[in-house]
């Protein structure tokens, strides 16, 4: 495995398991520089969604790098906000006019909401089905909203994106999610906002496999996630940790070290939000 290994999802799509996320990044130079330097440090997967509201700088960080956009993995989210009738592929539009882009690589529905996401569901099938995004998926689902979703889908989707780190790693959505074929991704993977020092960069257990291995805590829970099959795209917007989170293909973490960081589990949320509790 290196910085360009990619998961292949169940239409066949290539998506880099290693990305750049860019929640909290604001919408001007900041992101627009993350987005460079993470291209500059190999990095082929980039995250965005409509409610960071940053989409615009995405769009211009990634054609300013220059890159030939076909290699260029793109995600971006419908908005809660538009997740009504008749406004679901204008928002989607606007998230194309604001990355200036023709396509996305990816599409998802950021949360589900009672009542709005069936028919959310069947428009991102449109967008689909026209060739403006080569796949589409879902953030923050839990296996009640799938088994709902699937009774109406003609589309599965090909991604869930859910919070998840090594205090909060939701061994049986991610097994159900396997089971149907859908891939996992993980977002906030180091168990927190940069610079807020998620509780997981705390943990004494991850501090030892860490001075072990002389890394830093994030390179040993992004190979955690690596290791386990699970996509991640770790926010920063400083230059060296945006290249310290691509090191981490020339270390290896023993299966005790597996199992213990699998045992951290605790199920504290960074973002308050039980999937479990949300409606559909």
């Amino acid at each position: 495995m290196d910085i360009n290994a990619t998961k292949k999802l169940n239409n066949g799509v290539e998506i880099p398991y290693l990305g750049l996320g860019t929640l909290h990044s604001k919408d001007n130079e900041e992101t627009v520089n993350a987005v460079r330097w993470a291209i500059e440090a190999g990095y082929r997967h980039i995250d965005t969604a409509g409610a960071y509201g940053n989409e615009k700088s995405v769009g211009q960080g990634i054609h300013q790098s220059g890159i030939d956009r076909k290699k260029i993995f793109l995600t971006t989210k419908l908005r809660t906000e538009d997740m009504l009738p008749g406004q679901q592929i204008k928002g989607f539009e606007n998230s194309l006019k604001l990355l200036q882009m023709d396509y996305v690589d990816l599409y998802l529905i950021h949360w589900p909401i009672a009542g709005k996401t069936l028919a959310a569901w069947k428009d991102l099938e449109e967008i689909y089905r026209s060739g403006r995004a080569r796949a589409i998926g879902v953030c923050n689902f839990a296996e009640h909203h799938f088994i709902e979703l699937f009774r109406d889908a003609k589309v599965k989707p090909a991604i869930n994106q859910i919070e998840l780190h090594p205090h909060l790693s939701l061994q049986p959505l991610v097994k159900y999610c396997e089971k149907q074929g859908i891939a996992v991704e993980a977002w906030s993977p180091l168990g927190g906002l940069e610079g807020k020092g998620g509780k997981s960069l705390d943990d004494p257990a991850l501090k030892k496999i860490a001075e072990k291995h002389g890394r830093s805590m994030a390179q040993v829970i992004l190979r955690w996630d690596l290791q386990r099959g699970i996509i991640t795209i770790p926010k920063s917007t400083h230059q060296a940790r945006i290249r310290e989170n691509a090191n981490l293909y020339d270390f290896e973490l023993s299966t005790a070290e597996m199992k213990t960081i699998d045992d951290l589990d605790k199920d504290p949320r960074c973002f308050g939000r039980d999937l479990n509790s949300i409606g559909f």
